[in-house]
Formats: structure tokens, sequence, C-alpha cells
């Protein structure tokens, strides 16, 4: 299988409630500043979101959150060369963001509106289609797969593609995300991280995004601020298993693992030849 170099998505939530606190940034100039920071510290893309997607999160107005993200999207595309993402689920969100220089949707609803799929279909840009088992409020409550959540997610993967290629999706333009956390119990999520081949053999980009997420909280035994070193570990894994991207709040640290393992991946091709 032929090995991308794999990307690093910042994450920059301009929202007062999002799962991780110190990755808040809800006032317009500070989260210009953490964008800004981020491409300082090596992210190749920054995903920037208005509407907290953590367990129990209560749903934001297409106003609010178009008040929140679209002023950062102008800013920073003038300001930072590298691409720029959306994450949402709204359509007319994500329009108007693809106008003011976003050029990746990332919807943690798989695309499950018509509406994102015709604005994704028109525009033509890359799409993040996330896995997620009901919404926000909902997923956590006892979720359960009857034939397994490798099955599930796999028959989901071959579903949506096929929905959103008839709909006029470029193939090329497809990344799938698993959803680590978005309705699945701890075991999920490791079964998940132990089967990413699988994931990938299916000829798409995989998009991980497990950043200081709580199912390692509960391994470890430790609050969102104290999984750097998780995290890491588990980027390690995912990275080992040819991700394509991962999505984190900690852009430098992961610098140094990305940068690491692609020396460790081409020493390794040069002994093998």
């Amino acid at each position: 299988m032929t090995r991308r170099k794999p990307q690093i998505m910042g994450i920059l939530n301009v929202t007062p409630d999002s799962f991780y606190d110190r990755s808040r940034c809800f006032e317009t100039d500070k989260a210009i500043e953490h964008g800004i920071r981020m491409f300082q510290e090596g992210a190749d893309l920054i995903d920037i979101g208005g509407e907290s997607t953590r367990p129990g999160a209560p749903p934001v107005s297409e106003e609010e959150e178009m008040a929140r993200v679209i002023p950062v999207i102008k800013a920073l595309k003038k300001q930072i060369p590298i691409p720029i993402s959306i994450d949402t689920q709204k359509p007319r969100i994500a329009e108007t963001a693809i106008q003011e220089g976003a050029s990746i949707l990332n919807d943690v609803s798989g695309f499950h509106d018509p509406k994102m799929i015709e604005v994704a279909a028109k525009r033509s840009v890359k799409i993040c289609v996330m896995h997620m088992k009901g919404s926000p409020r909902t997923m956590q409550e006892d979720p359960h797969y009857e034939e397994g959540i490798l099955n599930h997610l796999l028959l989901w993967m071959e579903e949506r593609a096929k929905t959103l290629i008839e709909a006029g999706v470029q193939e090329k333009n497809i990344i799938f995300d698993p959803g680590i956390g978005f309705g699945k119990t701890v075991e999920h999520n490791l079964e998940i991280l132990h089967n990413l081949q699988k994931f990938k053999a299916m000829g798409f980009p995989i998009l991980l995004g497990l950043s200081r997420k709580s199912f390692m909280g509960k391994i470890v035994n430790k609050p969102s601020q104290d999984l750097l070193p998780t995290t890491i570990a588990m980027n390690t894994v995912a990275l080992m298993a040819n991700v394509d991207i991962i999505r984190i709040h900690d852009v430098a640290e992961h610098r140094h693992v990305v940068d690491v393992l692609e020396r460790y991946f081409d020493v390794n091709k040069v002994q093998q030849v």
C-alpha cells in the first residue's frame, strides 16, 4: 500500500462549551491568534467549528454559528496559506464558509442532510464524512451495534460513498472518519483503532479525531487536560497504521511525532531496498 505523508489538522473551537476547555477561543481575535499559532507550530490544516459536538451538547442557531465562524475564516484566509476546514452540519454555513475561503467541509453527521451533499457536489471541495450514532445529545446513551462496530462501520462507509458519488460528489474528494467517541464505548473505540488497516483498505483517505477524548480518560483515569501523553500514544498507533489526517488540539507536540515517524519510514524504506 502506498504511504501518503500524514497531515495534522489543528482544532479551532470558536465555542464557549467544547469538551476541552483549553481549546475554546470564543472571542474572534483570540480565535484568529490561535489559528495563526497552530499554523506556526506546524499544522497542515485548520478545522474551525462554531458548535460543540461534545456528548450532551445543545444545538446552536444558524445565525449564532455563522457569527462565530465566518469572521475567523475570512481573517485566517488572508493570514495563513494552509487549507481551512469548516466543521458544520448546516448547508448555508457550509456554502458561506466556502465563499469566504474554506476548502474542506467536515460534517460530523456524515452528510446526513441532502442539502449538505448538494453543497459538496456543487463546490467540488474535499469533504470529511464522519460516523456518528444519533446526535451529540443522545449518542452516548448506551451505544450498541448488533452486527458489531467493525462490520457496521465498513458497511456504512460503503453505503455513504455510493450515496455521495451518485449525488455528484467526486470520489477523490471523499475522506472518511470513523467517529471515535461519537456513539461508541471504550471497547468500540479500541476495536476501531485495532482495525484501522481495514478502513484504509476501502480505498479512501482516513481522518482520525481522538484528541484528549474521554474514552482514554476512562482507561488511565485522567481528565482531558491530562491526556496529552495518551493522545500522542494513540495517534502514534494511528500514524503507524497509515492514517492520513489526525485531528488534534496540540499541534507542536504532534508535529514532532509526525516528523520523527516520517523519518523512520524513510530510513526503513532505504534499508529494505
